[in-house]
């Protein structure tokens, strides 16, 4: 199904479910619907029903939240159409690298080795200083960052097994869409491929590509360990997983739920970054202890760190984040 067509769809859904809802709800009933690509034992479902449920605490108002799982509304890839055009959802989590095509400096927040480790992670997402991506995503997606989640340990996940630089050489993997992340694994030797998120797992089964980066709770959720069962710790990236709502539809609230929303989105990002940082090593264990995964380490990994500054460097300099990136890595 092409995405206009599923637009269409999703629309039309929509018009209809507002229309049911406005018979069975009071009019002063507000309905603020989210999506998750996942189920509900996920850290992002987990996370954004704590958001519903803080908002729902500062609100004095009457405000309900229709969290639709399991991909029911399309992918990240979708999400970020909808959420630009006002459409369909209202607020769900997305990985900054899926906004690059409307806000290009995004996916400084999501590049590869950017952090030293979870403390400096969370040292910079409890600051302001991502603030700049958050005015250009404001301004040209219209996509508004009311907190921060993430925490997931992203490794290489393979059909084989890949322990060094030789190893790495040549490999074909699957990688997200914006640019930096196919440069950085470029740097380091493999042959990254941006392939869309929900035909990683036939394309790997297809021999197109040999494997993917992700961390723990996506590969246990979407079971990406029965075609690429081996687990790289080259901890390359500490995501990064903006709470994200619709500009438009942020627009039509009441200035107290604003305020709501935005104080919920600060505290549900909170809890995400710890429940995620948390589960992360206790679902790779868990996959690695039902046999599920092989785990390895990447020998000499500090190489990666040397060959990837020179990438980083430039794209930076080419959105004019020099500054930016030079304040994330001191901080």
């Amino acid at each position: 199904m092409t995405l206009d067509k599923n637009l269409k769809k999703i629309v039309k859904a929509t018009l209809i479910g507002a229309a049911f809802a406005a018979l069975a709800s009071p009019a002063s009933a507000t309905t603020l619907r989210g999506a998750s690509m996942f189920d509900g034992n996920h850290t992002f479902t987990k996370t954004m029903v704590k958001f519903g449920e803080l908002t729902n605490q500062y609100y004095k108002g009457d405000v309900e939240f229709d969290l639709r799982l399991n991909g029911e509304l399309g992918v990240e890839k979708d999400y970020v159409t909808y959420l630009n055009q006002g459409i369909a959802i209202d607020y769900t989590i997305l990985a900054p690298s899926n906004m690059a095509r409307f806000a290009p400096s995004i996916p400084l927040m999501d590049m590869p080795f950017l952090f030293r480790d979870l403390d400096h992670w969370n040292t910079v997402l409890s600051s302001n200083i991502l603030s700049p991506l958050e005015k250009e995503l404001s301004d040209k997606a219209d996509i508004v960052i009311v907190g921060y989640a993430g925490g997931g340990t992203r490794n290489l996940i393979s059909n084989k097994k890949i322990s060094n630089l030789q190893e790495l050489s040549g490999h074909k993997m699957r990688v997200m869409g914006a640019p930096i992340q196919a440069q950085v694994f470029d740097a380091i030797g493999a042959a990254p491929s941006a392939i869309a998120y929900n035909e990683v797992y036939n394309a790997i089964q297809a021999g197109v590509v040999g494997g993917l980066e992700n961390e723990a709770a996506s590969i246990q959720n979407l079971k990406f360990y029965e075609v690429a069962p081996y687990v790289t710790k080259t901890a390359h990236t500490i995501t990064v997983r903006p709470i994200v709502f619709s500009g438009k539809s942020f627009r039509k609230l009441p200035a107290d739920l604003q305020a709501a929303i935005m104080k919920a989105g600060k505290e549900a990002g909170a809890f995400g970054r710890e429940l995620e940082s948390r589960e992360d090593a206790i679902k790779l264990k868990q996959m690695a202890d039902a046999g599920q995964v092989k785990v390895s380490d990447f020998a000499n990994r500090e190489q990666l760190l040397v060959m990837v500054k020179p990438v980083q460097d430039k794209f930076a300099a080419s959105i004019g984040a020099t500054e930016l990136l030079e304040a994330i890595r001191t901080k």
